[in-house]
């Protein structure tokens, strides 16, 4: 077993220690940026040392980092050189603006491609996006510092994509999951046989049928969990259990609509702090859900894992025809020392809607709860006051048990 270097297989000891140098300084950096400058105003970066200790900082969310993009083109203050001191400026939807960098492994997609087996000698199909987003340019980034060649394939153009795999001799494939089979599909229609055996993919689900259908055609296929503003965050290895989180992101699981980290193995949203120099994002919301694993991944890779993506965090519901937000739910809990947990569920009784809220108190005032269900959530609910850990851990704090057929 090779690694891609020696900060996989840290001891838990050794990550604590380096972590307790390198977070203080990237909060320093992340406060020379001026997008950060009033948000962590108040911080102290030598008080930040550890993955606990990132919970009293504020979350930064997507919606955010947008409206800062909007009043300060292109990214909001939130970088710490200038726009044109990167090598790249991308546009996602919303629009949102990502920089780029073309240094060694700037998008950390290089330790997901070499645990997938990809190096020199391999010349990789990277049929990810090159217009405008940046999933091109992080999985070229990543293949250049494997030592791999890229065709730079992009989207589209399944019979010319067949003629140029086989003419360049590609091995691996590079793109979202289920593209590969039209070209694995298009390559019989066409009598063409291509030399594919590995594939790392990634930005849509991977489905067990689908892995398996690689499998028989003798293709493994491997998946990371990567966003355009933060690059790869976690990704699976041979071992297949679990991803394993990228050494150079701290990843926390947080209570959606809150920053509050969940106890171990609950399901909820999942917040990074990359270690990035150039692009220091701080506690910064995905949108996702995930869990954390116990234990480390039998591959000898000792950080954290999680379970993959698990769906998404934001539950905003119409009900009655007004939206219920999470963080609505979250100021509720927050209302009431007696409260550990709340769960809103719209359901329907004939053709009306009905609130139901649902909370873990340990006593309390029912009567109390209902009027405060009625300040913060905007509207009359019924109150179901259950004993702490009855409600699921499934990360949902609004469940919508509706019929829409």
């Amino acid at each position: 077993m090779t690694y891609f270097d020696a900060l996989e297989t840290r001891s838990s000891d050794e990550r604590a220690a380096d972590l307790a140098k390198l977070l203080p300084e990237q909060i320093a950096r992340a406060k020379s940026a001026p997008g950060f400058a009033a948000l962590l105003s108040d911080v102290d970066p030598a008080q930040i040392t550890t993955v606990a200790d990132l919970a009293r900082l504020p979350v930064l969310r997507k919606a955010e980092l947008s409206a800062a993009q909007a009043a300060h083109p292109p990214f909001g203050g939130f970088t710490v050189k200038p726009a044109h001191g990167f090598a790249h400026i991308f546009q996602s939807p919303g629009p949102i603006y990502e920089p780029g960098g073309v240094d060694h492994d700037w998008w950390r997609m290089g330790r997901f491609l070499h645990a997938a087996g990809v190096g020199p000698g391999d010349v990789v199909q990277n049929c990810f996006g090159y217009h405008l987003t940046p999933a091109g340019m992080i999985f070229e980034n990543g293949a250049r510092t494997v030592g791999a060649a890229v065709l730079p394939a992009g989207t589209g153009q399944t019979e010319l994509q067949v003629t140029a795999a086989r003419d360049v001799g590609a091995t691996t494939y590079a793109g979202t999951p289920d593209y590969l089979k039209v070209i694995l599909d298009k390559a019989e229609a066409m009598g063409v046989t291509l030399g594919f055996t590995k594939a790392a993919v990634g930005g849509g689900a991977l489905f067990p049928s689908l892995r398996q259908d690689y499998a028989d055609r003798g293709i493994a296929c491997l998946q990371c969990y990567a966003t355009a503003d933060l690059g790869n965050i976690a990704y699976e290895s041979a071992a297949m259990e679990g991803m394993i989180v990228d050494e150079q992101v701290i990843v926390e699981i947080v209570t959606p609509g809150t920053g509050t980290p969940v106890a171990p193995g609950e399901v909820g949203e999942v917040v990074v702090t990359t270690l990035n120099r150039d692009y220091p994002l701080i506690r910064f919301a995905t949108g996702d859900l995930s869990a954390v694993m116990p234990g480390e991944s039998p591959c000898g890779r000792t950080n954290l894992r999680i379970k993959g993506w698990m769906g998404r965090a934001d539950q905003t519901t119409k009900i009655k025809g007004m939206f219920v937000r999470p963080e609505q739910v979250a100021a509720l809990v927050e209302k009431h020392d007696e409260i550990v947990k709340a769960r809103v569920v719209a359901s329907r009784e004939g053709e009306m809607d009905v609130m139901t809220v649902r909370i873990e108190a340990e006593g309390g005032d029912e009567i109390s709860f209902a009027r405060s269900v009625i300040d913060v959530l905007k509207m009359k609910g019924a109150v179901d006051v259950v004993a702490p850990g009855s409600l699921p851990k499934d990360g949902l704090v609004i469940e919508d048990q509706r019929s829409y057929d």
